[in-house]
């Protein structure tokens, strides 16, 4: 088995369309890339698929938010599975109807 720098040129985990390897430490060529056959050269160039950048995109925002008040949520649930949380639903329809007009006047 020979392994080289011609490998798969679509990698997932890297967003930039381009990346550039930093060279091995020492003389340029490991010892285990040499055991294999291979040459570490000074920098390797991967290009990046339009698909696998938009698959990072969609995981950093399918990554839960830090700014969560894990504290608040717990109270709220426990509310809303004991029965205790009311929803004033003429203050909702109230607010719905007062951006509406904001969002008319806008436009």
């Amino acid at each position: 088995m020979k392994v080289s720098n011609s490998g798969p040129k679509n990698v997932a985990g890297n967003t930039s369309p381009t990346a550039t390897t930093k060279p091995a430490r020492g003389s340029g060529n490991s010892a285990a890339a040499e055991a294999l056959g291979a040459t570490v050269g000074s920098s390797t160039k991967v290009d990046v698929s339009s698909r696998a950048q938009e698959l990072k995109r969609v995981q950093e925002l399918a990554t839960p938010n830090k700014g969560i008040d894990e504290a608040k949520v717990a109270r709220l649930q426990a509310m809303i599975d004991s029965g205790a949380y009311k929803v004033d639903a003429d203050a909702i329809a109230e607010r719905l109807v007062s951006e509406q007009l904001k969002m008319n006047e806008n436009s």
